[in-house]
């Protein structure tokens, strides 16, 4: 049984690289979704939004987060939605993340 646990892990694994993999791939080029692809996509994106929402609730009623901290959560998710949109529903991650050690090297 672990080994078929082993091989599952491993086929997950292999699956979830490979979504990566495409994605890093779209950045490299200039891609356009059709209005079909859009509408899909914003659609699954906000199934996701709406769950995402009820768990941050969730947390808030059992006190994981004040009410405060949910709020700008939830804020912070509808913004990143609103960008997403902007972009037709395409990623843009060009965004430059520096550690603080590097800042303190320059």
């Amino acid at each position: 049984m672990s080994l078929r646990k082993l091989f599952m892990s491993c086929l997950l694994t292999i699956s979830i690289g490979g979504l990566f993999l495409s994605s890093v791939h779209a950045e490299t080029e200039e891609v356009e979704l059709s209005d079909e692809q859009i509408d899909e996509i914003r659609t699954l994106k906000q199934e996701v939004m709406e769950k995402e929402k009820q768990i941050i609730e969730k947390y808030i009623e059992y006190g994981v987060f004040t009410e405060e901290k949910g709020q700008k959560i939830l804020e912070h998710m509808e913004k990143k939605y609103e960008k997403l949109e902007e972009n037709n529903f395409i990623p843009k991650w060009d965004h430059k993340h520096h550690r603080k050690r590097d800042k303190e090297a320059e």
